[in-house]
């Protein structure tokens, strides 16, 4: 039998919420009396513990090892193998530091990121209250089984995915599963077998919380069978990808390091079968050459820029876990947000007061009482409208929900839907505790959803007895004969409020009706045959959990950056619908559902997905579809989201954002980064600091490629043309590793440029070096080689020793640098104005620094000893400093022939 159980609970197409409650116990072999405990043990053996498996993870020194395994970290091995075959020790330890610190760094942040796993393992219960041989009990909930008979209470978390038979009053919190921002109110009924998770009335899921009311149910699938354990297999499956600079940096290493390998080669065979250059001299030269071609300072400079990235990200509540996630940022293409919690602010708030005579617009958002009542933008007072303020008392009264100021950020104990009715109540003045003084509760009739509605019995200041009611509006209109018009009680005319309730709903609001009877129970106690009839209907209430009005804000600038926002949420259609309107996603567009979703192939998913922003009732699995046809169109991917049922998409998506003070830690650990004021416009922050370190490292590598190529020509000419080596391998390393590198490091503190976010994403295909940057890197390398060369020889054939004419051919390269560092703060406006020149204070003192280096360089006895220099007279150096001017000054008329072509062909394109 248990061997049958097993296969019934694995077979994917048995769907518990389609069968009755009495068909399954019959396929579980249970009833109201639960398993024996015989039966217990027998089916724990066959099924294992209630625990989310662990996947299997690499161990910590392969994990290790694994941080090695980039092209870039092979880059600066070779560079510290080529320096520690010239014997220069210190520049070895210097970068295999480097290549350890990269490694560790890698190394603690990948152990961050498998902790999600072990986040969603965290959310099963420990305990819970089941029924076994007629007698309850609590026991671990590891030990629950499917057809265990499991009793729920309010404030339990549900311990395993139950199919309920009998319910009291009950609402489960799924808004971490399914997105639905309200409790969901369950029942026994069946439903059909395609209804979205969040439709599944009967079902109770693992990791939900019961925040109303009691239950029993029968356990259906535990562990990895459950919804939660299908979400935990999908987070193990997905492999996580790496971001667009990494993929071009990566790229772009193996090129170089494909171009560095053949030029040295063809420059071996070329010096010695044709020149006829012993091989071990050739050796060195060709050593010289490498050294001066590899960019060793890249790896070093792209993390100490995505560091300071992180550091001013996280004074603006954005808290990146993995460093690479800050530039990926700054190239997405498409935010795929979730809608409750993210894009709005979790907290249901009345918009909506329509009563017979009047449509009022309620002001403020969240549960902070602050707002106005006003009547087509003119702010009225509530008490002047006796309709209006009867409704408001009423809902306040009719309440059992509970409003408080906790340390200055307001809260709601209870139903959001009843704290949003009390919200109400404060902004106009009728707070619950004036209710209470005033109106004093007797009696009451607890919600329930066979019945629909909840009831108070209360009395006035002058002892006259008040039933109010509120609920379902159907079921509110089966109460009243007469509704409230101003101040006058006249026959209800049923066709305008359902017309009313109708729009109200289309709009995305929940709709509440509120009424009221001046009587008392007739036997006593307040019975549900007291308020069937002679109620005066006061007014409909549209409550709805509002956008951050900084979101609004932020998606708007999304917008302007050329970012699409799609919306993806569990939530119904009418109110993603809605939400989506006042957020301008989707507008004139058409919305789906995750049953849509479902419902197509990959193909159709991949055109639909780019046609469609607004997607409804969305699972996970749907989610994480979304995410992956998006990137099938390469497009680069931010997921936001705070639910275990985003966790998936998160880790799957480019950029995972999730939100810090509601999201679950199933959510943040599968993040690439946590908003840690749950703001939405940090993200437009994120982008805009995304963008500005991408520009810093194409900076930086327009920078730094021209002096690494300039080397490389002067020495391939040396070759060439039978010379006098003009740079030695130990002058290269000095240019590249210290001169170069503490130039370039200036350039990631440079500010964004201005308009950085008026420009569309820079396309998910495009090279790191493009057409124009290979152009610019050649002819800077050029004019560098023609002043260090020029130089070089022309102080040879003034009769210079070789070792002034290569300290001047050093400088010359080092001074260009300086020039050119100037430069490449603009890659093609000008920087000849103060703010070009002084904007940035930190290439002032970089290049300050640089000078003091140079000085010492060229008159330091020790460094002349190590790099055979010498010291320079006035007319040299002023030789030296007409080199780095020709430098600036031809890359300056460069940047103006571009712009003024830019500008030629704008103006005949307009």
């Amino acid at each position: 039998m248990a061997n049958r159980l097993n296969s019934e609970q694995e077979k994917p197409s048995t769907n518990w919420h389609t069968l009755s409650s009495v068909q399954v116990e019959e396929m579980l072999k249970t009833n109201v009396n639960g398993l024996t405990e015989a039966e217990a043990r027998l089916r724990l053996s066959q099924y294992g513990p209630n625990k989310l498996a662990r996947t299997k993870r690499r161990g910590l020194l392969v994990r290790f090892l694994m941080q090695f395994h980039n092209i870039l970290i092979y880059v600066m091995i070779a560079s510290a193998c080529i320096t520690a075959i010239l014997g220069h020790w210190i520049d070895t330890a210097v970068l295999m530091m480097a290549v350890i610190v990269n490694a560790i760094i890698g190394f603690i942040q990948e152990g961050k990121a498998e902790s999600a796993l072990d986040a969603i393992r965290a959310m099963l219960s420990p305990h819970a209250t089941v029924i076994r041989g007629g007698q309850r009990r609590e026991i671990d909930a590891a030990k629950l089984v499917p057809g265990d008979m499991v009793v729920l209470a309010s404030g339990d978390r549900v311990p395993a995915d139950i199919r309920l038979i009998e319910i009291w009053d009950l609402r489960i919190e799924e808004a971490a599963l399914t997105g639905e921002s309200l409790p969901v109110e369950k029942n026994i009924e069946a439903v059909a077998a395609d209804s979205p998770l969040g439709d599944r009335g009967c079902m109770a899921y693992s990791g939900t919380i019961v925040v109303y009311g009691q239950a029993t149910g029968i356990v259906i699938a535990t562990a990895g069978s459950t919804e939660l354990g299908k979400i935990n297999q999908m987070l193990s499956s997905i492999v996580s990808l790496t971001t667009p600079l990494l993929r071009q940096v990566n790229r772009f290493g193996q090129i170089l390091a494909m171009a560095i390998l053949g030029m040295s080669a063809a420059t071996f065979v070329l010096g010695t079968l044709f020149r006829g250059h012993p091989p071990a001299e050739m050796f060195m030269l060709v050593v010289a050459l490498a050294a001066s071609a590899i960019p060793e300072g890249l790896p070093a400079i792209m993390t100490v820029t995505l560091a300071m990235g992180v550091q001013r990200m996280a004074k603006r509540n954005a808290i990146i876990r993995h460093l690479p996630a800050v530039e990926a940022l700054g190239s997405v293409t498409v935010i795929c947000s979730d809608k409750t919690g993210t894009l709005t602010r979790n907290e249901m708030t009345v918009q909506r007061v329509i009563t017979a005579d009047h449509n009022f617009y309620v002001g403020g958002v969240g549960y902070a009482p602050v707002g106005d009542v006003s009547i087509d933008s003119r702010v009225i007072d509530p008490e002047h409208y006796p309709a209006l303020a009867m409704a408001i008392r009423a809902s306040v009264l009719c309440n059992d929900a509970r409003l408080y100021d906790d340390d200055g950020l307001w809260r709601i104990e209870g139903d959001p839907t009843e704290g949003a009715l009390l919200v109400l109540g404060s902004k106009t003045g009728f707070s619950q505790h004036l209710g209470t003084l005033a109106w004093p509760r007797i009696d009451s009739i607890p919600f329930e959803s066979l019945h629909r509605f909840m009831a108070t019995y209360h009395r006035d200041s002058d002892n006259e007895p008040w039933i109010f009611v509120k609920g379902a509006p159907e079921r509110i209109f089966e109460m009243c004969s007469a509704q409230l018009d101003h101040d006058v009680e006249k026959p209800l005319d049923e066709e305008y409020w359902r017309r009313v309730a109708s729009n109200t709903a289309a709009q995305g609001l929940r709709v509440l009706a509120v009424a009221c009877k001046k009587a008392a129970p007739e036997h006593g106690p307040l019975s549900v045959e007291d308020v069937t009839s002679n109620f005066v209907l006061l007014a409909m209430i549209g409550i709805i959990d509002p956008p951050r009005e900084e979101a609004v804000r932020a998606v708007n600038e999304c917008h302007r950056a050329g970012i699409r926002v799609k919306m993806i949420t569990g939530d119904h259609i009418e109110t993603a619908r809605a939400i989506g309107a006042q957020l301008a996603i989707g507008v004139g567009k058409q919305a789906i559902t995750g049953a849509e979703v479902a419902a197509m192939d990959d193909a159709t998913l991949r055109r639909t997905v780019m046609e469609v922003d607004v997607f409804a009732r969305a699972a996970p699995e749907h989610k994480l579809r979304l995410v992956q046809a998006l990137q099938y169109d390469r497009q680069v991917v931010a997921m936001t989201g705070d639910g275990v049922n985003d966790a998936p998409a998160l880790k799957c998506a480019d950029v995972g954002v999730a939100m810090g003070m509601k999201g679950t830690e199933a959510a943040k650990d599968a993040s690439d980064m946590v908003l840690a004021d749950d703001n939405f416009a940090t993200i437009a922050i994120a982008v805009r600091e995304g963008r500005a370190i991408y520009d810093n490292l194409k900076k930086f590598i327009l920078f730094m490629l021209p002096t690494n190529g300039g080397e490389a020509l002067i020495v391939i000419a040396a070759i060439l043309f039978e010379l006098a080596l003009p740079l030695t391998p130990a002058q290269v390393l000095w240019i590249n590793m210290v001169t170069s590198s503490t130039l370039g490091l200036a350039l990631a503190f440079e500010p964004a440029e201005q308009g950085i976010m008026s420009r569309r994403p820079r396309p998910p295909k495009e090279a790191l070096l493009s057409g124009f940057f290979i152009w610019r890197v050649l002819m800077v390398s050029v004019l560098m080689m023609i002043g260090a060369l020029g130089l070089f020889l022309w102080e040879l054939s003034e009769g210079a020793s070789i070792e002034t004419a290569r300290t001047m051919a050093v400088n010359a390269v080092v001074v260009a640098e300086m020039f050119y560092l100037v430069n490449s703060r603009f890659i093609l406006q000008p920087v000849i104005s103060r703010k070009g020149l002084t904007g940035n204070r930190y290439i002032l003192v970089a290049i300050l620094a640089c000078i003091a280096l140079q000085i010492a360089y060229t008159n330091v006895p020790v460094l002349k000893d190590t790099f055979n220099s010498t010291s320079l007279t006035m007319l040299e150096w002023a030789k030296v400093l007409g080199a780095g001017l020709l430098v600036f000054t031809v890359a300056e008329f460069e940047k103006f022939v571009i712009r003024r072509t830019e500008l030629a062909k704008r103006l005949r394109l307009a």
